[in-house]
């Protein structure tokens, strides 16, 4: 008999686990009658890895559904079934959960219109979490294989503070953009989620864009385990040591550990 094992370990699979949750895609009921539910991805999971992350699935829903640069089903899923979510949970949910150092702020649109925001900081930690758990169960469904390794990830849509990462994640941009050879995007609702991978690299490295309701972006770099870092990835540890680096991608130039006055 062949037992599948889990996604995300080795337990044996006993159920199927959606990829990304299925609580991203909105019902029919709340976008105007669509139907966002078709050909959804499942891969064998074990029931840690499924039923007992519902609330990290919940989590993940609330954070990015209403993410500034989202098209208008994320906005729709925002007024709607996370409405009904937050109504449940108690008044200080959002400051404990999902936005630290949270502050109520309105913005303008290009049309002058005003919408009003929350700024603050993420829960980073959690979040890497369920989107390494989407990372996984997508190697799966590209490969057929259980991805044994690391990865590393960089979230395209949080504006981080340190200059270090700030440049990290415009260089990790350029090089999707102009060294990595893509395959097909695919993803049967694309509006409310899409995927890319891309050819191994020089050094065998997995890239992989993941897109959530047409302007969330997660970059994700594979890194097999029996991966060696090669000598010419030298600059990466001169910018773990604190050291001036310049980067060359494409035709621009990426600082790092460098003071402007």
């Amino acid at each position: 008999m062949n037992i599948q094992t889990c996604y995300m370990c080795d337990e044996p699979a006993i159920t199927r686990e959606h990829v990304p949750p299925l609580c991203l895609f909105p019902e029919a009921k709340d976008v105007l009658g669509l139907n966002l539910r078709n050909d959804l991805i499942t891969v064998p999971s074990c029931d840690v890895h499924n039923s007992c992350k519902s609330k990290d699935d919940e989590f993940l829903m609330v954070s990015i559904a209403s993410v500034v640069g989202n098209n208008f089903l994320g906005y729709l899923q925002t007024q709607t079934k996370i409405d009904r979510a937050l109504r449940r949970k108690s008044k200080d949910f959002l400051q404990k959960e999902i936005v630290r150092n949270m502050q109520h702020q309105v913005i303008k649109s290009t049309s002058g219109k005003k919408y009003p925001v929350l700024k603050g900081n993420p829960n980073y930690e959690r979040l890497e979490k369920c989107f390494e758990h989407i990372a996984y169960g997508l190697y799966m469904h590209e490969f057929g294989i259980k991805f044994n390794g690391n990865i590393k990830m960089l979230l395209g849509f949080v504006n981080y503070n340190d200059p270090n990462t700030k440049n990290m994640m415009g260089l990790v941009k350029e090089k999707f953009e102009t060294e990595e050879k893509p395959k097909e995007i695919k993803g049967k609702n694309p509006s409310i989620f899409k995927y890319q991978f891309f050819e191994p690299d020089a050094f065998g490295l997995i890239g992989l864009v993941m897109t959530f309701y047409g302007g969330t972006e997660i970059f994700v770099a594979f890194q097999a385990s029996d991966f060696k870092d090669p000598k010419n990835l030298l600059a990466m540890e001169l910018i773990k040591a604190g050291i001036p680096t310049f980067v060359d991608m494409g035709d621009k130039t990426f600082e790092f550990n460098t003071k402007k006055e």
